[in-house]
C-alpha cells in the first residue's frame, strides 16, 4: 500500500514507512493462529505434542478427557496448521507441526508458565 498522507505528521519513524506494515491478512493469520489457544484443554494437547507423537486413546487418558472431546480439539488444531498426523495401519498419531509458528507457540507457553520441556530437565 502507498504511503498515505496523515494528518498530523508526530515524527514517529514508523508514519513514514506504512508501505512496509504488513497486511490485514497477515494480522489476521495470527489472529486465526492465537483463536486456537482459546481453550486451555487445546493448548495442553498442543503442549503435550510439542514433546511427543501420540495416538487420540493415549492423549484422552493423559488429559483425562473423552476421545471425541480429544477429537474435536486435535481438529481445530490440525486445522490451524498447529500439529500434524499420521496414519500408521488403524492407527493415527498426532504430532505438532514442524514450523515456525507452533516452535513460537510452543516456547510461548512454557514463557508464560515458567516451565521447561521435559527433555531439558
Amino acid at each position: 500500500m502507498p504511503n498515505p498522507s496523515l494528518p498530523h505528521d508526530h515524527g514517529q519513524p514508523i508514519e513514514h514507512q506504512l508501505d512496509h506494515v504488513p497486511s490485514v491478512s497477515d494480522f489476521q493469520t495470527v489472529a486465526d493462529i492465537f483463536k486456537q489457544l482459546g481453550d486451555g484443554s487445546r493448548i495442553r494437547i498442543f503442549w503435550l505434542l510439542c514433546h511427543c507423537e501420540e495416538c487420540v486413546i493415549n492423549l484422552s487418558s493423559m488429559v483425562n478427557m473423552s476421545s471425541p472431546a480429544v477429537s474435536h480439539h486435535l481438529k481445530q488444531l490440525r486445522i490451524g496448521g498447529l500439529i500434524v498426523s499420521r496414519r500408521d495401519g488403524k492407527e493415527v498419531y498426532y504430532k505438532a507441526a514442524d514450523t515456525v509458528q507452533a516452535q513460537l507457540l510452543h516456547h510461548m507457553i512454557e514463557k508464560m508458565l515458567d516451565i521447561v520441556c521435559p527433555e531439558s530437565e
